[in-house]
């Protein structure tokens, strides 16, 4: 059990030393003529007498209990575990609807892997970035994995002006982490395309990055050669498709990993990709001190009405079985 105010258990002390004054104290005495009425009080029924005291004590003991404010339902843990800073930065651009990881597109897929690497984690800090001709950042980074799920479970094409802005994305999900606690910081960059979009060049962003302890690991997603793609929508809204070459700008990615102490990664299909991410779970790791909060809620409720039922007998007791005679 805690104690938001321990200090004022002391006051407990004082409740013998304050019975121990009550019972050793000179008490005056009544004159009797005739003692022959009170000698069938033997010391057997003494303490009959001595329940308003006895239940005094305890009022006062519940109440400094109370006081004191008793917790429960709450702890403070700190423990050294692996973790660290990532930050998902996951292409939604209208190429990424692509159909060659059937039966699901390629942002299906990315999604439902990157929802499993964040329940794959217990101590990370991660947060969310998506980009296409823009970047945008989805979630901070947190250990609200819950939220960080959803969030990329919302992953939607068309959210954002459409193209491959791969250099803002670097240095939008670099600048998330800059601040970040712990040694090891990652990027996690998954795209199907080639930077054609944004202001940033995406080795510039690699340069800075890596000035801010970031390594970046770069997945490039789709089939070789030729893919389904979509091109437009037909008269009743739905989505065309149209065979077309795949075009992904893996020098560039195999750079900007290099550059920044990273890897690049080609997955060409959804259990390729699982794998990559198995990877990068096993080689960026790093000790963290993790702190454990649960909620803290003073339980003073019950030692009050202890309290006040011990002086309600007190009351009770005094007015009817022991009547003191003045």
């Amino acid at each position: 059990m805690l104690f938001a105010r321990p200090l004022l258990l002391l006051l407990l002390a004082l409740l013998p030393v304050w019975w121990w004054r009550r019972t050793h104290a000179r008490r005056p005495a009544a004159r009797f003529s005739d003692l022959r009425p009170v000698q069938g009080v033997g010391r057997a029924r003494r303490w009959i007498g001595e329940l308003p005291a006895g239940f005094r004590t305890l009022a006062l003991g519940a109440w400094i209990v109370a006081a004191a404010g008793p917790q429960g339902g709450s702890d403070t843990v700190q423990e050294t575990s692996e973790g660290i800073a990532v930050v998902l930065a996951v292409d939604v651009s209208s190429s990424m609807l692509a159909e060659d990881f059937a039966p699901s597109n390629r942002l299906d897929v990315a999604r439902d892997r990157s929802v499993a690497f964040v329940r794959g984690r217990l101590y990370d800090r991660i947060g969310l970035v998506s980009f296409a001709g823009e970047a945008l950042t989805k979630v901070p980074i947190t250990t609200d994995y819950a939220v960080l799920e959803q969030a990329i479970l919302d992953l939607r094409i068309g959210e954002l002006d459409d193209g491959t802005a791969i250099g803002t994305a670097i240095a939008i999900a670099a600048n998330r982490l800059r601040r970040a606690e712990g040694a090891s910081k990652v990027v996690v960059l998954l795209t199907d395309g080639e930077n054609n979009r944004g202001r940033v060049d995406p080795r510039t962003a690699a340069v800075a990055a890596k000035e801010f302890g970031v390594r970046i690991y770069t997945i490039g997603v789709g089939t070789q050669g030729e893919a389904r793609l979509p091109i437009g929508r037909g008269p009743g809204g739905q989505l065309r498709y149209q065979t077309m070459p795949v075009r992904l700008d893996e020098p560039l990615l195999r750079d900007v990993a290099e550059m920044t102490g990273g890897r690049y990664f080609r997955a060409t299909d959804g259990a390729a990709l699982s794998r990559i991410f198995e990877q990068i779970d096993q080689l960026e790791k790093a000790p963290v001190l993790v702190t454990r909060y649960r909620n803290v809620e003073e339980e003073y409720r019950a030692p009050v009405l202890v309290g006040l039922g011990a002086l309600a007998l007190e009351l009770l007791v005094a007015a009817t079985i022991v009547v003191r005679i003045p």
